[in-house]
């Protein structure tokens, strides 16, 4: 789709260098939607522009405001769907879409389209591409690896905010029962697993 090519050159150009919210992560997402896609029926331009877009402002983590990054992602796509020939309502769905994806907003997408692109950006967050993800982010915040007293939060409440191992535990291991498709629910499990996988071989050199 010629629509897409071109929201995908602007999206590009735009993107700031955040290793965790990069370009590649964009297009990561953009193809985990498609592949939902493929067995929901959903309206895959949207879904496609939504994925494109959703991070186009993306606050550092550390940062007071980083939750509002979602909402200023939707005020600024707005500007650029209105380049293009998608209607009122289909640019509100991408819009929602996009507000509504962030988990630390904590929202339930209102369409299937949002439900599509919050799995797809969910599906990021784990597996192998996810553990790199946790570990850049935790390096450009200089966070240690994890507690020495307690790696795992066998006996404390987990926390990110200083140690980059807590965020297993604060958030990756629940997106597995928060997806919202069933293709989304299957791949999450399988990359689930291999958080676990992983943290059972840190356990074993500690």
């Amino acid at each position: 789709m010629k629509v897409l090519d071109s929201i995908k050159n602007e999206v590009k150009k735009r993107m700031e260098n955040d290793s965790a919210h990069d370009f590649e992560h964009t297009m990561r997402v953009y193809k985990n939607a498609q592949k939902i896609c493929k067995k929901q029926k959903a309206n895959e331009k949207l879904v496609l522009s939504a994925a494109l877009l959703h991070d186009i402002v993306s606050y550092p983590k550390s940062a007071k405001h980083s939750k509002m990054s979602s909402i200023e992602s939707a005020k600024k796509s707005k500007k650029i769907l209105e380049k293009f020939d998608f209607s009122k309502e289909e640019i509100t769905i991408i819009l929602d879409a996009i507000s509504d994806h962030s988990f630390s907003q904590n929202k339930i997408p209102k369409t299937l389209e949002g439900q599509i692109l919050q799995d797809a950006d969910r599906l990021d967050a784990l597996g192998a591409i996810g553990i790199a993800r946790v570990f850049a982010t935790g390096g450009s915040l200089k966070r240690p690896f994890y507690n020495i007293d307690d790696p795992f939060c066998k006996r404390r409440i987990p926390d990110d905010k200083i140690w980059t191992v807590d965020h297993f535990f604060q958030k990756l291991f629940k997106l597995e029962s928060l997806m919202n498709t069933k293709s989304g629910k299957v791949e999450a499990k399988r990359r689930t697993r291999i958080l676990r996988k992983f943290l059972t071989q840190v356990k074993q050199e500690l």
